[in-house]
């Protein structure tokens, strides 16, 4: 595993216990559709939430919310089509949201942000 993939795998830890700690039961992480990849998959009340993780660990390339948006963005939404297809899930009943993770090496914190119903 590369380092990008484990400041990812990292960032996508923290995430997930971010989800818990607020309340979100995780159904399925890292789940592969095709060419596309649906990084957290959770349950919150009647809703079945997809939620993407992005980390930096520097502005250099720009944000992440910067990277979601300008080229990930169309790929997340047709992995949740292809998971509500497979799972019979009703479109009614979904939500997809962004989580970014900003790391600070020098301060030794994470920064979670979390944006909702971003599609």
């Amino acid at each position: 595993m590369g380092h990008n993939q484990k400041i990812g795998k990292f960032g996508e830890t923290l995430a997930k216990n971010y989800l818990i700690r607020h309340g979100y039961k995780i159904l399925d992480l890292n789940v592969k559709l095709s060419y596309q990849e649906l990084d957290i998959v959770a349950r919150k009340q009647d809703l079945t939430v997809f939620i993407e993780v992005k980390t930096r660990v520097s502005q250099v390339y720009g944000s992440a919310e910067d990277a979601f948006f300008s080229r990930k963005s169309e790929r997340f939404r047709r992995g949740i089509e292809m998971y509500i297809k497979n799972n019979r899930i009703s479109a009614d009943d979904i939500r997809a949201d962004l989580i970014t993770v900003d790391i600070s090496r020098l301060k030794n914190t994470a920064k979670i942000k979390h944006f909702k119903d971003i599609i």
